[in-house]
């Protein structure tokens, strides 16, 4: 199990800073792990699902 950084997730996912934190606040997009008083991390896992539920839902509508 890996723990990913804001700076990575934002690489993985191509959103801005805003973006990823307006959907984890309409609960679209996984919460954060706090890892310290000012550090949060995010598991590989929780955002590669999340990544692939979008490529999902693009080839349904492609159908």
């Amino acid at each position: 199990m890996r723990v990913l950084k804001l700076k990575e997730v934002l690489h993985r996912t191509s959103l801005g800073r805003t973006s990823l934190y307006m959907l984890i606040k309409n609960a679209s997009f996984p919460k954060p792990i706090p890892l310290g008083l000012r550090a949060v991390g995010w598991l590989e896992s929780e955002v590669e699902t999340w990544i692939q539920s979008k490529i999902a839902i693009r080839d349904q509508s492609i159908n």
